[in-house]
């Protein structure tokens, strides 16, 4: 008997050699339900005997059609391979697979790898879910005709995604050429509206980097265990239940789920937790291990970019502030949200917000950081002052170097504010309470929770209060300045976004003639 296989591209080929009897003996046939053709879930532990059952198991007591998972998200075989090994290795709820939208988690290379040796699930060639069976000798010529036309077009169909892919790589690119011509024709400090088009243009992808951050679990440890920061909000929602009792809230950068949590136990009738980055899937399995998923639905994406399921919202919580409080820009995003989906008469917390300074004294560190470059083991190095002066330090300051009462420089009404009103130039006046030398300036903030609550509660970032991950914001002098206890230091300061990085800040203080611009980034 002649022997027949067919090949990828569904051509017959008749140069297999014949078996001899002895290889008879040791070639069986696997038939499907065959010990050697066992396939593990991979949303549980069960064991199925075909690719094809594991399917009908994964649709039916899952919910999750992984043949749909694939036209949905128009993989190629790479794309399928990278998925499933992605389930199987972070053990991901049917949930959070079947929420995934935009960028897809598993699009890295290191899922190129087999989580089992001999998966099946990775053996099977995609056009099998679509339908299309092997060639076989008992198929007759008329269903080999069909089954190649049905092939053809289904290459027809990958060549014109692959083409449309092709066309947004080459827009990305054009974008990506724009930007930097831009950035090249306007380096000086304006803010010219063609260099905003382009940055706003690239704004997306800019973002991905700042998302990225947030995706790795200990920047929400660290925050999770300041107390100050996250006892207020607690604090605020249980404290006022009244406020959120059947309420709809919005949470905007919901990281954990922590606040909404708080917000779903408080009362509030539905919350929305909206997130970009990676850890929206950590919070799905913490939603669901503490029983809120009734409450709480989460979503990934950019609150720019997504569609919420309600019109409006009552409330909207978010932790967003930054260092010296508008570092980041996420407030943008709130103010966003605020506008778009908030009722009339809604509430966005905290509701209001301020941003202090005051004169430091602290010689010896200044002489380690400024003056050090003077004598470098012998040699000057002074030109580093230069580099070092303008880059604003986050650190803790001890209280005892404050050398003037706080002065409030911008205060913000979260309900009232617009985005364009977070860049602002403003005089200060810093009353003096010890004769010595002013070496820095310090700035922080001081967050309120005041609106309708009838318990209010209030944090500050202080450096005479609780120690919070923002710490406090230093700017150090060129030079020290001489002060006298009683007397008043006049000082000026403008704060604006970096156009080079929209997040970041450019803050320029003038104080008793010095006049210097930092960075915050």
């Amino acid at each position: 008997m002649a022997a027949y296989i067919a090949d990828r591209d569904g051509e017959m080929c008749d140069d297999v050699p014949e078996l001899s009897d002895s290889d008879d003996e040791q070639w069986q046939p696997m038939e499907e339900g065959s010990e050697n053709m066992t396939v593990p879930c991979v949303l549980c532990d069960r064991t199925l005997t075909s690719v094809s059952e594991t399917f009908k198991h994964c649709k039916v007591d899952h919910g999750v059609d992984i043949p749909e998972l694939v036209r949905k998200h128009r993989l190629e075989d790479y794309g399928y391979i990278k998925m499933i090994n992605y389930i199987r290795t972070t053990k991901c709820s049917a949930e959070s697979l079947l929420l995934v939208s935009g960028s897809l988690p598993w699009d890295s290379d290191e899922f190129m790898k087999p989580v089992f040796p001999d998966d099946l699930l990775l053996q099977i060639d995609l056009e099998e879910l679509s339908g299309a069976e092997a060639v076989t000798l008992s198929t007759s010529a008329g269903d080999q005709a069909a089954l190649l036309l049905q092939r053809a077009k289904q290459a027809e169909d990958r060549a014109q995604r692959a083409e449309e892919a092709l066309a947004r790589a080459m827009e990305d690119l054009h974008k990506l050429k724009m930007l930097a011509q831009g950035l090249v024709l306007n380096a000086d400090t304006s803010r010219g509206p063609s260099s905003l088009g382009a940055i706003a243009e690239l704004r997306e992808d800019e973002d991905e980097a700042y998302f990225s951050s947030y995706g790795h679990y200990s920047i929400h440890e660290e925050m999770l265990k300041d107390k100050a920061r996250t006892e207020s909000y607690r604090d605020f929602m249980y404290r006022n239940m009244d406020v959120f009792r059947d309420k709809v809230v919005l949470d905007v950068g919901c990281g954990t789920g922590i606040l909404s949590m708080f917000a779903a136990k408080a009362g509030a009738r539905k919350v929305i937790a909206v997130d970009q980055s990676e850890i929206i899937y950590q919070a799905m399995d913490i939603v669901r291990s503490n029983k809120l998923e009734d409450t709480i639905t989460l979503i990934k994406g950019r609150i720019e970019d997504i569609e919420l399921p309600v019109e409006k919202v009552d409330i909207i919580i978010s932790e967003w502030m930054g260092y010296f409080l508008l570092f980041e820009s996420m407030l943008d995003s709130v103010l966003y949200a605020r506008d778009r989906y908030l009722a009339e008469g809604g509430v966005v917390y905290p509701d209001c917000c301020s941003i202090c300074l005051a004169a430091v004294g602290d010689t010896q560190k200044h002489n380690d950081r400024i003056a050090f470059w003077d004598d470098v083991y012998g040699f000057k190095m002074t030109c580093m002052k230069n580099a070092v002066v303008p880059e604003a330090v986050v650190e803790v300051l001890k209280p005892e170097t404050l050398i003037s009462e706080p002065a409030v420089i911008k205060t913000i009404d979260c309900s009232t504010v617009s985005v364009s009103e977070l860049e602002f130039t403003v005089d200060f006046t810093l009353t003096i309470r010890v004769s010595t030398f002013c070496t820095a300036i310090v700035g922080y903030f001081d967050i309120f929770f005041d609106k309708n609550c009838g318990n209010k509660v209030m944090f500050s970032t202080a450096p005479d209060c609780t120690k919070t991950h923002w710490k406090q914001t230093v700017f150090l002098l060129q030079s020290p300045i001489s002060v006298q206890a009683g007397e008043d230091l006049p000082g000026h300061i403008a704060v604006h976004k970096n156009r080079k990085d929209p997040r970041a800040l450019l803050i320029t203080v003038t104080l008793a003639g010095q006049k210097q611009t930092y960075s915050l980034q």
